[in-house]
């Protein structure tokens, strides 16, 4: 059994599409993304349906998962890319969601690699990692970068390859390679780029173009920015 494990999607459906059949994953192939599944895109509700409850599909929880949480429970504020998902969604499906996101894990260890959606904290194990470090939250960045003089994928040196998202680290939209023990897939696919994959047991990357600059038009249809916050409406 093979492994396509692969970087932030956020809404773009008809990549993730492009991506699984470039793969060519067969029906006992497993896919694991990397979390953020959404926001930003043009469809997330169709990016949503096709992991949640399909047991060999399954993601880590991102950043933007996280953000609907917090907000949905806390009333915390959401920002555009958040708001535009729910413009999206139905009532019905956004409780769906927030249910779904609450399942997914912070890290997976398979026996070739430890998958995560943020970074990792050097010299601290898994079991111990915060969730922010381990999301990627903006305090979690914070932090690592308050306490390191060097981003943690350089600074990382455990056991297993680790393979994370969450940023367009080569700002090229090509994945970036630290070592060979720590593999950065998201490229940026929501800014019109390429969305990425990693094979896995043969660490083999696979990348498709994407479609458009999904995020700079969705912003520049909005009548009101969407780079700002705004307070959480009642559920």
């Amino acid at each position: 059994m093979k492994t396509l494990v692969i970087g932030d999607i956020h809404g773009c459906h008809g990549e993730l599409l492009d991506l699984i059949d470039k793969a060519g994953l067969a029906e006992n192939d497993q896919l694991i993304a990397l979390g953020d599944l959404v926001d930003r895109g043009p469809d997330s509700a169709s990016v949503l349906r096709f992991f949640k409850d399909q047991p060999r599909r399954r993601s880590l929880m991102g950043n933007h998962e996280r953000k609907h949480l917090l907000a949905w429970k806390q009333g915390s504020s959401l920002s555009g890319s958040q708001l535009l998902v729910k413009e999206q969604f139905d009532a019905a499906l956004y409780a769906e969601a927030i249910i779904y996101f609450e399942t997914l894990p912070l890290f997976v260890e398979l026996p070739e690699a430890i998958l995560v959606h943020g970074g990792l904290e050097p010299g601290v194990t898994l079991e111990q990692q915060q969730a922010g470090v381990l999301a990627g939250s903006m305090s979690g960045e914070a932090y690592l970068a308050g306490k390191f003089p060097e981003p943690w994928y350089r600074l990382y040196n455990g056991d297993k390859p680790v393979v994370a998202g969450h940023h367009d680290y080569s700002k090229t939209g090509t994945p970036l390679v630290i070592n060979d023990r720590v593999i950065l897939i998201d490229t940026g696919c929501c800014f019109g780029h390429q969305l990425t994959g990693l094979m896995l047991p043969d660490f083999k990357l696979v990348s498709v173009k994407s479609r458009a600059n999904y995020w700079g038009l969705a912003r520049q249809s909005r009548r009101r920015p969407l780079n700002g916050s705004h307070n959480y409406p009642s559920r």
